[in-house]
């Protein structure tokens, strides 16, 4: 039996913080209170000082992705681990099968890859087509699977694309099942002849990349993609929002009474896209992906979103690609491998430039970065807080400790990191996977398999008809 007692720091949930003991007993949260007694043999933490959160999600990440003929260099048990060092103990990655490759073969693939991962683990599976046994497959992987959310790539023309027609069908069936459609929002049509026309200005360095994929065309796909949720009647998820087209599409859907949901990446959030202009190729490529960094104004419209509750998680879109994968595109910005990484510095970058400006309280950096998303995929009460009875994914986090980010120190097999030199304030101490201590004070102690993989149910028996019901009365989308 495993026993840890966490002592004398301030629990930090969504709703509130307050002073109490935390005690973990055989991975998951036994008892939360003052002055609790240790057990016999309990291993007991000294959280003096420190605030006791839920163990961080990431709800966007791609392990080990095969990606623009290359496979990203972070594996399932090289980016779990990392992320413990930050304080993320769970992942949702993303199956993206081959067009016309059968949805369960791509699932059964990516499973296999992620029996190595240290932390827990759940999936997203992209529709990248659509047919009679795509429509069957949705069904077998909620009903017996526990995926309840698919992706849908609106940008990648000749590749995972889907149309609209595709997007219809599997928004449609979402419904039917009760899972959650997400979207990666960029026109690819557009993206296609803008990089045609860019590459023909004589541009084909990186600084071509943000040049070809304007906010607009972010903005566009958002905005078509609500307006085809709503028109259906389900809910909808917009990944890495990085401007204010699209932050603005949400809101307005939102103050209509549609369900929309919008992540936003710790790296829009605090870059901006001089790093494209940066003489040195393999420095501006190390930058690209999509959609790029923008512009320092976009930056403060996703803070707002944050702070009002119209945007709702903070991902990465962690997707490792190293100098010589990047070195394919030196010739022409439309090959180089899209991806950066951050899972184990989103919660103390977030940490420095939310709470330690003001644009955050504690309660809402939890919020933001574990308990939105576990109740936006249906994870909640067992991850995203700090309750009797929820699984014990914890971080210990002083709010006092200083460090400066570095590749030179990173856990990532990264040979780059895109917060570089960056010195924040606010950092995990410890972190507990299942109720065992997997980061002390600098002590990576990950085990490669320990992680989980998390089945997700289906947001309801009456999911279908609720929907319809209230599309029925409104023009607007749908409660949960």
């Amino acid at each position: 039996m495993s026993t840890v007692l966490i002592r004398g720091g301030t629990v930090v949930n969504a709703d509130r913080e307050f002073r109490a003991d935390v005690l973990c007993v055989d991975g998951l949260v036994a008892q939360v209170g003052a002055k609790l007694d240790a057990p016999a043999g309990a291993q007991v933490l000294d959280a003096g000082g420190r605030y006791v959160m839920p163990g961080g999600i990431d709800p966007h990440t791609h392990m080990q992705l095969p990606f623009m003929g290359t496979v990203a260099a972070d594996d399932f048990y090289d980016g779990t681990a990392a992320g413990f060092t930050g304080g993320t103990t769970s992942i949702i990655d993303f199956v993206i099968p081959d067009p016309k490759q059968p949805l369960m073969d791509a699932f059964r693939t990516w499973r296999g890859w992620a029996e190595k991962a240290a932390g827990d683990y759940g999936f997203h599976v992209a529709v990248t087509w659509w047919s009679d046994s795509v429509h069957a497959d949705m069904g077998t992987l909620v009903k017996d699977e526990g995926v309840n959310s698919f992706k849908h790539f609106m940008a990648y023309k000749n590749a995972i694309m889907c149309d609209d027609e595709t997007l219809v069908n599997s928004f449609k069936r979402a419904l039917e099942l009760g899972a959650m459609p997400t979207v990666h929002a960029e026109n690819g049509e557009l993206v296609y002849l803008l990089q045609q026309e860019v590459l023909k200005m004589g541009i084909s360095g990186p600084e071509g990349h943000p040049l070809s994929r304007p906010p607009m065309v972010e903005g566009e796909a958002a905005n078509r993609a609500i307006a085809i949720a709503d028109v259906l009647g389900v809910p909808i998820y917009i990944v890495h929002v990085s401007c204010i087209e699209s932050a603005e599409a949400i809101a307005r859907a939102r103050a209509r009474g549609q369900r929309v949901y919008g992540e936003v990446l710790a790296g829009h959030l605090t870059i901006d896209d001089s790093v494209y202009r940066h003489p040195d190729f393999a420095t501006a490529a190390a930058y690209v992906m999509s959609p790029p960094f923008r512009p320092k104004a976009h930056q403060e419209m996703l803070w707002r979103g944050l702070q009002s509750g119209q945007l709702h998680t903070t991902a990465t879109d962690h997707c490792v690609f190293c100098a010589p994968q990047k070195a394919a595109g030196r010739e022409s910005f439309t090959k180089i491998p899209n991806g950066c990484g951050g899972i184990e510095d989103r919660m103390r970058v977030l940490w420095d430039a939310g709470v330690n400006t003001g644009r955050l309280t504690p309660s809402e950096f939890v919020a933001v970065t574990s308990a939105n998303c576990a109740k936006i995929f249906n994870l909640y009460p067992r991850k995203g807080c700090i309750v009797e009875g929820a699984d014990a994914d914890i971080v210990l986090w002083d709010p006092a400790a200083t460090k400066t980010i570095s590749v030179k120190t990173q856990f990532s097999k990264g040979d780059f990191n895109v917060f570089e030199g960056r010195t924040v304030k606010g950092n995990s101490t410890h972190t507990l996977s299942q109720g065992k201590l997997v980061w002390a004070d600098g002590d990576l102690r990950a085990v490669q398999g320990a992680g989980r993989y998390v089945k997700r149910p289906p947001f309801g028996p009456n999911f279908d008809a609720a929907a319809k019901r209230s599309h029925e009365l409104t023009p607007t989308a749908v409660a949960r």
